[in-house]
């Protein structure tokens, strides 16, 4: 049975599982589903056609669901969606989606939304993903699984960030970030790969030598243009499933371009990952 506490209001038509706990002075709106164990500390307000999956811990004064910051939106019964075991902290905000985008705003499971996290609209977020204090992304970003967004950084709509990227802190993001890139900067530049990050999530020594020297070719070599380069990198690194990664994510169509690299002698093939210090 769910635990709510005296002071918390939840419409009697929300979808509360075994084990949830809702602490003082929390809303809990009609349409909205909390899995198994789900927990709402204190202060915490969840609205609209919003599901949180099981073991969600939410502290206080974080929304979820509520309105996009769009001015398109007319109260259209879009969706939230937050996966499992996701912790979310102090005053984070993440709003529902548009019909104008996907229709739905998604965060994945294992993740930590550190204080003042800001997920827009229509944004859809992996599995694994760590954002440190402050981070703010705009509407329809699109992350992969374990990137790691550093305190203060901002990510402007429609960006992409690649698997097991890293945004170093207080970066401006407008382009297109690699899986397993490094960026930092205002306006944030490709700095190189997140090695450490990669050694962390148990990428071995082979595939990581490879990744930096397909690095290398498409962001080192000055000679061509980015296009032959790439068709050099396909033939070079045929099979390898890590560079097809990378390759395939620079191909893709895009609202945004690139982000573009540092100059040559300036790249760092073993950038940091940020994560131990985020908080």
């Amino acid at each position: 049975m769910p635990e709510i506490h005296p002071s918390a209001i939840v419409d009697p038509a929300a979808r509360l599982g075994d084990g949830v706990r809702i602490g003082p002075y929390c809303t809990v709106g009609p349409d909205v589903t909390l899995g198994d164990g789900t927990t709402l500390i204190s202060h915490v307000v969840i609205d609209g056609h919003t599901r949180l999956g099981e073991g969600v811990t939410v502290y206080p004064f974080a929304t979820i669901g509520l309105p996009p910051q769009h001015l398109a939106y007319r109260g259209e019964p879009t969706r939230t969606e937050v996966g499992a075991r996701t912790m979310i902290r102090e005053h984070v905000t993440i709003h529902r989606g548009t019909p104008v985008g996907t229709g739905v705003t998604t965060v994945g499971a294992d993740c930590l939304l550190m204080c003042v996290t800001h997920i827009a609209h229509d944004c859809a977020i992996g599995d694994r993903v760590i954002f440190a204090n402050n981070a703010v992304l705009g509407g329809h970003v699109v992350i992969g699984e374990a990137a790691v967004i550093g305190g203060a950084a901002a990510i402007h709509q429609w960006v992409r960030i690649g698997r097991a990227a890293m945004v170093g802190g207080a970066s401006g993001v407008e382009g297109d970030v690699i899986p397993f890139g490094s960026v930092l900067g205002n306006r944030a530049r490709l700095a190189g790969l997140n090695v450490i990050g990669l050694k962390r999530r148990g990428f071995d020594r082979a595939q990581i030598h490879r990744l930096r020297a397909a690095f290398r070719l498409l962001f080192r070599d000055e000679t061509g243009t980015l296009e032959t380069r790439m068709a050099e990198a396909r033939q070079r690194f045929a099979g390898d499933a890590l560079v097809e990664e990378v390759l395939g994510f620079m191909a893709a169509e895009s609202h945004r371009p690139l982000c573009r690299a540092v100059a040559p002698d300036d790249l760092d093939l073993g950038a940091e990952d940020p994560v131990e210090s985020a908080a």
